[in-house]
């Protein structure tokens, strides 16, 4: 059944297809199981119910959030007792900053195709 608006949210992500499109919901659930640990991506209710998938995969981003930001908060403390030179650690933070940033925007993404997988829309 095709959605009457084709507006679709920014964080809409590219390997998936417009919602209404023939298709899109297994583009959709593809691309949900790639953010999820391969070993959930063989349970049968996830695999029959994308919008469980969905829940599923905003939960796990979540949790890697919380995790990426813990190391960027500790990194400056932890790192040095480690025996790291300063130029390592200051790629390391770099490297935390972004995947936080990173993290947040496939958030928004997911929440993008959930919204649409339970019919909620996806404009903004």
């Amino acid at each position: 059944m095709p959605l009457t608006s084709t507006r679709i949210s920014p964080d809409w992500p590219c390997q998936v297809k417009t919602p209404g499109s023939y298709d899109w919901e297994r583009s959709a659930a593809k691309w949900l199981r790639d953010l999820i640990p391969a070993r959930y991506a063989s349970y049968p209710a996830l695999i029959r119910h994308p919008i469980l998938l969905a829940r599923h995969a905003q939960i796990q981003v979540q949790q890697e959030i919380r995790v990426a930001r813990t190391a960027l908060q500790t990194a400056r403390a932890e790192l040095p007792v480690l025996g790291l030179p300063e130029s390592v650690i200051e790629h390391t933070i770099k490297l935390y900053a972004a995947e936080v940033l990173q993290l947040q925007h496939i958030a928004r993404s997911v929440r993008a195709v959930s919204e649409a997988l339970a019919g909620r829309g996806t404009g903004r």
